[in-house]
């Protein structure tokens, strides 16, 4: 499943914790990737609560997946399912929504700027 995983994961990693300011249940995110980088925004959950991310980019060649805590491949695929994740949250515990760019873009050293938004209800 190579398409469905980052470019690589030995490059540059940014984490940005997600915490939603007091009585809201979404955030917006406006930020840049370049070539293998990525950016994880990790997120706290619980069992039950319904996640939705949408990503808004300038470059077709980039995705984002959703990683449940502890699990060994993507809940989300984002390069195989599109752009917009809406679901139950299975477990409970710190899910990763994490934005790359396809190899193709990434070797080639593309940007792609983008507008995420995560909403935890």
């Amino acid at each position: 499943m190579a398409l469905a995983t980052p470019a690589a994961a030995q490059d540059p990693v940014k984490t940005v914790p997600v915490h939603f300011a007091k009585g809201t249940s979404a955030k917006a995110y406006k930020d840049s990737i370049r070539g293998y980088a990525t950016v994880n925004y990790t997120i706290a959950a619980r069992a039950g609560q319904t996640m939705t991310v949408a990503l808004t980019t300038s470059n077709g060649s980039s995705y984002f997946n959703v990683t449940a805590p502890g699990a060994d491949a993507a809940l989300f695929i984002g390069s195989t399912t599109g752009n917009r994740f809406s679901g139950k949250i299975p477990s409970s515990g710190v899910y990763t929504v994490q934005v790359y760019l396809m190899r193709n873009a990434a070797r080639r050293g593309e940007t792609a700027n983008y507008s995420l938004n995560i909403a935890v209800k």
